[in-house]
């Protein structure tokens, strides 16, 4: 006899609650190495979401870089990244109010090295630098919000480490610029840019100069990229030699740059080396050695390895992790963030040479009592339209102190990823643990569009934004309910931002096989008007859509009038008549990539036709939540949102 509780699917009691979630959990991001020490930021939600620059020293002890209310993370494309380094123990960081570049020195105070803005939307931004030692001066990424008030200008600039400054314009006239790396002997200078209406994980060019005596740039020249080629993560061998990323294969592959000028591709493989740079600073390999690489790389599950570059030879570490971020080399050591299915997210550093890691920080505390209520993801792949297959994570219910009624199916939450460029993380997701340890299946959709299966499945998504994420969506569902593996009639859709918008874009379709598949929805901080997002959005996303759906403008007025049309149809707020069942918008006051008002008009259209509508705006926050009582209050009113318009369940507490 089992001494398990029986309860309704959905109405499991579970530990895995919100005031978990957010009571120690931190974001991880961003690892660096300097000398004997290891760095790595923390977006830290009891702090109101402030980033923190951590220094790990070899004896073992952890400290804070930036004091309060200093917060390490730039506005540059308004996602930011590597907003951190440090060169020879001291750090450089911008900091996020004033977007000021500054620097601590080794036992000093923060002090400000580019000039103090006007307003923090009329700044000067800065992000992905690195040290200029011979000439002592930072070189990194500008954005400039003061020059041009259409659009702010991006390029690389250096600044002087001694006087500061604004920063002395190195390379200019690309739309957007990202990896400015010097070669070990300071003598040349790579970079990518990339121009509109191109993303970086569609086109990007490689380029390299030489750098002249008075620090400026000369003989600058292509040598990779265009051509709707992405070029990822240009670094340079110990022994001065380009090494890059690029998806010419139809997949992210690691290339060296030859001496006769052409590139090599030194482990031809049908698995991605590279990622959507979303974000700056994103890496998936390093040196060991001018000969060996140790490298991160995705079939499905990523793997961390050494290859032999002369030889293309893999050889694979053993490491219980399925994911692997910022992966950062000195020879012999490998520092990285790993994820797994079954313990959180965490700052690992690897003994390259006998295998051995040390995990020196988690993004929260491992409590071996929940793991029991742990759902792994099972990857399936499934028929959807047109003959495609798509993927997707599915985690079945689980709890080890309930059981349901004979004969019941479990609801089901299908979750869209943002992006749409994006992939959903096999990492342990205490989100998606606090639906299944209630007895809620959910499905992680890798629809049409998404990383991680080669460019082929990267571009079906092109001008097909809203019509192939939707299709896999719904499909995702009929194959599990196909399979009795879920209650068809107790499937709701939840995303945010590009998944907010799919989100949308389901429960409005014109087409029944669709709509008909969910019962309910929740937009978090969603795209509920394209034509509105294209006029009204921030500079690295402002011609995505370009390419996501159509051209906005165009020189025909009869192109450009059917162009709106498909704009026109492809938004959710213009096909309310479709829309019958209850949604909950969560959205944050000051998201400059997706403006309240876009949520704001879907809510109206709602409360227009009766349908039941829950409408959550949080005072301070951006595009994401990481304030913890807001991250708190999202959770648990999605869940008794759902729980009552659409798992018709009582929840325990």
């Amino acid at each position: 006899m089992s001494d398990r509780l029986t309860a309704r699917f959905g109405a499991w009691k579970s530990p895995v609650t919100s005031d978990l979630i957010v009571a120690e959990a931190i974001g991880l991001d961003d690892v660096l190495l300097d000398g004997n020490n290891v760095y790595w930021v923390e977006a830290r939600p009891q702090e109101g979401g402030r980033h923190v620059l951590v220094h790990r020293a070899a004896a073992g002890s952890s400290t804070d870089v930036n004091p309060p209310p200093l917060n390490a993370r730039t506005r540059v494309h308004e996602y930011g990244g590597a907003a951190a380094l440090v060169h020879h123990g001291a750090a450089y960081f911008s900091n996020y109010s004033d977007q000021q570049l500054y620097r601590i020195a080794p036992g000093g105070e923060p002090q400000p090295l580019t000039p103090a803005p006007a307003s923090p939307d009329q700044s000067l931004r800065y992000a992905d630098g690195r040290i200029d030692g011979s000439r002592h001066r930072w070189i990194g990424v500008r954005q400039d919000h003061l020059t041009n008030l259409h659009e702010p200008v991006n390029s690389i600039v250096a600044i002087d480490l001694a006087a500061g400054g604004a920063g002395v314009v190195l390379a200019e006239g690309y739309d957007f610029y990202s990896n400015p790396r010097l070669s070990p002997d300071g003598r040349r200078l790579a970079w990518l840019c990339w121009n509109h209406p191109n993303m970086p994980w569609v086109e990007t060019e490689l380029w390299i100069a030489e750098v002249a005596a008075d620090g400026h740039l000369v003989e600058q020249r292509k040598v990779a990229g265009g051509n709707a080629v992405s070029v990822f993560q240009p670094e340079w061998s110990p022994d001065g030699r380009l090494y890059f990323v690029s998806d010419q294969s139809g997949w992210w592959n690691l290339y060296r740059l030859e001496g006769d000028g052409n590139a090599r591709n030194l482990c031809p493989m049908a698995a991605e080396f590279g990622q959507p740079q979303w974000v700056f600073g994103q890496s998936t390999y390093g040196f060991l050695s001018n000969r060996e690489i140790v490298c991160a790389f995705s079939k499905g599950t990523g793997t961390l390895a050494r290859l032999d570059v002369e030889t293309g030879t893999v050889s694979a570490f053993n490491l219980p992790f399925t994911e692997y971020e910022s992966v950062r080399s000195d020879g012999g050591r490998v520092a990285f963030r790993g994820g797994s299915p079954s313990a959180p997210s965490a700052i690992v550093l690897l003994d390259a040479a006998t295998g051995k890691f040390e995990i020196l920080r988690t993004a929260m505390a491992d409590d071996p009592t929940l793991r029991p209520y742990y759902s792994a993801p099972q990857a399936i792949d499934f028929p959807s339209a047109s003959g495609r297959i798509a993927h997707a994570l599915f985690y079945p219910p689980k709890n080890p102190d309930f059981e349901a009624p004979k004969g019941e199916l479990p609801p089901l939450v299908v979750k869209c990823h943002g992006g749409p460029t994006a992939a959903a993380s096999s990492s342990l997701d205490l989100g998606i643990q606090f639906w299944t340890s209630r007895g809620i299946a959910v499905v992680d959709v890798n629809y049409g569009g998404s990383t991680g299966y080669g460019r082929a499945y990267r571009d079906l998504l092109h001008s097909q934004w809203g019509v192939v994420d939707v299709e896999d969506c719904a499909a995702a569902v009929k194959y599990l309910a196909g399979r009795a593996l879920v209650d068809p009639h107790r499937a709701v859709i939840t995303g945010g931002s590009a998944g907010g918008f799919t989100v949308l874009a389901c429960l409005t379709s014109s087409r029944d096989e669709i709509r008909n598949c969910f019962v309910s929805g929740a937009s978090h901080y969603g795209v509920s008007d394209v034509a509105a997002l294209a006029q009204d959005t921030h500079k690295f996303e402002s011609r995505y859509l370009d390419w996501l759906i159509a051209p906005y403008s165009d020189a025909d007025p009869r192109v450009e009038a059917q162009y709106r049309q498909v704009y026109r149809q492809r938004s959710p707020v213009h096909a309310c008549v479709n829309l019958s069942v209850p949604v909950a918008f969560f959205q944050g006051t000051e998201d400059m990539v997706v403006p309240p008002n876009q949520t704001e008009l879907m809510v109206d259209a709602l409360h227009a036709k009766g349908i039941a509508v829950s409408y959550l705006l949080f005072e301070g926050e951006q595009h994401g939540f990481r304030q913890a009582a807001n991250i708190k209050r999202a959770l648990d009113a999605e869940l008794c949102f759902f729980a009552a318009e659409a798992f018709k369940v009582c929840l325990r507490f």
